[in-house]
């Protein structure tokens, strides 16, 4: 399928907008060309080539909104959708919470397309995955990953004007690797916008290396430890955080961030002054389209939280009228501030402590503290006078990342950590963390 240009999608959104008499018309057409290959047990399993594109139509009268899609452009396919939306509307109840749609806005382009990323070709991806399947017969140990890259568009236009058109591009690896008897375990993620950010041979080896040291792993008691938290290890832990920044959940009630008494903690110092997180739609290493697409309002650089303090939170269009703030285009990507610091210095500077590759099965235990349950996995590891002395058995873990990022010792060199796992395109670094609560052993590797 070819990806439809902006004169293309500008014409079809124009012909939406002539065929509907509702009071207000919003439209969303999006089409993506994705690319994968799946490589199991050292040979590739499967590969594809997946086109798709579609229609929303969401047409409201007075506060009674319908809303219909379709993936075919012709007119009488788009006239067809129009009436399909135009008919859910007039049988749907009022909604109390109806927002009109958005005047016309401005919005400044983002760096979110790479050509080199839009040229990826099956020989390019099967490279990928030839570097890890050979390079782990070399050792013998076994591999399976999963290479995705993805070029895509969208189109937001409604009927007070608003019109925008912009490409993306992503690519995302992902890597584990077992020795023959499933003893050892190594795993590695890697996210990019730009082809020439990624490379296989160095990702394929940080699998590699962690299930070569990671055989023969050792018990260690449970209790509170000192951790170095690699940025796929903590990226799920702070995107559940963020959740909670929306500003109606903490105003009634149902956040870490409500007040006792009512309101939110805005303003409040909650973590160490070295926390710094941010959202920037143009930052180069995970630029996101420059609007919101629920709500078409444009985004803007915000700060979340700054030398500690909750900066800002995340209002939808209903909640800022109500509490009479200026509504703002949610964030699309997550950026907390670092050092130049690799991994390898925070090991360094680490008298005892536990290296954790990765944690996964991760769940709520209670939203009010946003304690979270998990466990680690694929390379955990124990570190004394500032070297990896042994591998140990991975652990569950009760903890929050309220009180993780309040233990701050130091902090490494941010890194990209996307795709279908976390709620963000993130940039987080790699974290020393004192008094990390590990619950129990699990022998699984």
């Amino acid at each position: 399928m070819k990806l439809l240009s902006l004169d293309e999608t500008r014409r079809i959104t124009d012909r939406v907008m002539s065929f509907t008499k509702a009071d207000q018309c919003t439209v969303t057409l999006t089409g993506s060309r994705t690319g994968n290959i799946r490589f199991a047990r050292n040979n590739v399993s499967t590969a594809g080539l997946v086109d798709n594109a579609q229609l929303s139509v969401s047409v409201a009268y007075g506060k009674r909104q319908g809303t219909a899609i379709i993936n075919e452009f012709d007119d009488k396919s788009l006239e067809k959708v129009v009436r399909r939306a135009e008919d859910l509307a007039r049988l749907a109840p009022e909604n109390p919470e109806f927002m009109p749609a958005v005047a016309k806005q401005a919005y400044k382009p983002s760096a979110t397309f790479s050509a080199r990323t839009a040229a990826i070709d099956p020989d390019m991806r099967a490279q990928a995955a030839a570097y890890s399947i050979e390079a782990s017969r070399k050792n013998k140990l076994v591999c399976a990953g999963f290479f995705t890259d993805r070029t895509s568009f969208e189109t937001i236009a409604n009927s007070n004007g608003v019109f925008g058109h912009q490409q993306a591009t992503s690519l995302d690896f992902t890597c584990t690797v077992r020795t023959e008897d499933g003893r050892g375990s190594g795993w590695v993620k890697r996210s990019a916008g730009d082809f020439a950010l990624f490379d296989p041979r160095e990702a394929s080896d940080v699998a590699i290396e962690k299930a070569l040291r990671s055989v023969e792993a050792k018990a260690l008691e449970p209790g509170r430890y000192t951790v170095i938290l690699e940025p796929a290890a903590t990226s799920d832990l702070i995107g559940y955080m963020l959740s909670g920044f929306d500003a109606r959940q903490a105003d009634e009630g149902r956040s870490f961030l409500s007040r006792k008494g009512g309101g939110n903690r805005l303003g409040e110092k909650l973590f160490d002054s070295q926390v710094n997180i941010w959202s920037d739609p143009w930052d180069k290493d995970v630029a996101v389209l420059p609007w919101d697409s629920a709500t078409m309002l444009p985004r803007e650089r915000m700060a979340m939280i700054k030398d500690g303090r909750v900066a800002a939170l995340d209002y939808s269009l209903y909640w800022a009228r109500k509490q009479g703030v200026r509504p703002v285009g949610s964030p699309g990507n997550m950026i907390m501030a670092g050092t130049s610091k690799s991994t390898a210095e925070l090991i360094a500077n680490t008298k005892k402590g536990v290296l954790v590759t990765r944690t996964w099965y991760i769940r709520l235990v209670d939203p009010q503290s946003v304690l979270l349950t998990g466990l680690t996995r694929d390379g955990t590891f124990y570190i004394e006078n500032g070297k990896i002395k042994h591998p140990i058995k991975n652990f569950r873990f009760n903890e929050s990342p309220v009180t993780m990022l309040n233990n701050i010792e130091e902090i490494g060199k941010p890194q990209i950590i996307a795709g279908d796992e976390v709620q963000y395109s993130m940039l987080i670094p790699p974290m020393k963390v004192r008094d990390f609560n590990f619950t129990s052993l699990s022998d699984a590797v």
